[in-house]
């Protein structure tokens, strides 16, 4: 049975968590830490990270970016592996993130679906067939509209798998409506849409002569987000320190 702390505990992903993990027989939440202790978790909160004394094997993070330096000097003193979910972090916050991998595991990715971190593995073996003949490769992505920044980070880290199959050989193009001019064959095209209550969809297209190869992944529910996190947590107990993705998890 791994034991959990969730960090963030009584936010909108705090709560998914905490309901599928009372649905998981191989992990509990043992804690919860959250600025307000407004909740019957079943489990004890603490409002100071720094009051919590209940041992564990790992720590989920989803909460503010505010609170995430507070967050990697508890996990560091109590040599805690951290799943950090938060986004949002500084510069010199994820230069805190790498200096307290040097002393207990962390993992920390772009988007904890585990569809999306399969997708990532996927379109990089279709890019080393089909960008070599000669396809081109875009990338559209939907949210809701209260999302502020475009294009999305799992966009972005869709873009870097496919340059990362090609050896780091193509640049990406955000915004077309200046540009006057043919399609370079050595782009990845990146397009973001915002409206309504999207939980984010996101389409890989490998489009060649005379056929389009398309993959897609939607997202349903937050949900998909949390159950990564709960397999990223069970991952990551035990595990030596250093720096961990999601690759690592379905590795």
């Amino acid at each position: 049975m791994v034991k959990l702390i969730m960090h963030g505990c009584n936010g909108h992903m705090g709560q998914v968590i905490s309901g599928l993990v009372k649905d998981d027989p191989d992990v509990e939440i043992v804690a919860g830490i959250d600025v307000v202790d407004n909740r019957d978790n079943g489990y004890p909160v603490f409002t100071d990270i720094f009051a919590c004394d209940v041992e564990a094997d790992a720590m989920i993070d989803f909460s503010s970016f505010k609170a995430v330096d507070n967050v990697l000097t508890y996990c560091a003193g109590k040599k805690l592996p951290l799943v950090l979910c938060t986004t949002g972090l500084t510069e010199e916050q994820l230069k805190q993130v790498k200096e307290t991998s040097s002393k207990v595991a962390v993992l920390r990715s772009a988007n904890m679906s585990l569809g999306i971190n399969t997708l990532l593995k996927l379109i990089q073996d279709a890019a080393k067939v089909l960008a070599t003949a000669g396809f081109d490769m875009e990338i559209v992505e939907k949210h809701h509209k209260l999302k502020c920044d475009a294009p999305s980070g799992t966009a972005l880290a869709l873009a870097d798998s496919l340059n990362e199959a090609m050896d780091h050989q193509y640049h990406y193009v955000f915004d077309r409506s200046q540009r006057h001019e043919k399609r370079d064959a050595k782009e990845i095209g990146v397009s973001a849409v915002r409206g309504g209550t999207i939980v984010g969809d996101h389409d890989v297209i490998f489009a060649g002569p005379d056929e389009v190869i398309t993959f897609s992944h939607q997202a349903y529910s937050k949900s998909v987000f949390g159950k990564g996190a709960v397999e990223a947590a069970k991952f990551l107990a035990g595990k030596p320190a250093g720096m961990y993705d999601m690759s690592d998890v379905i590795g």
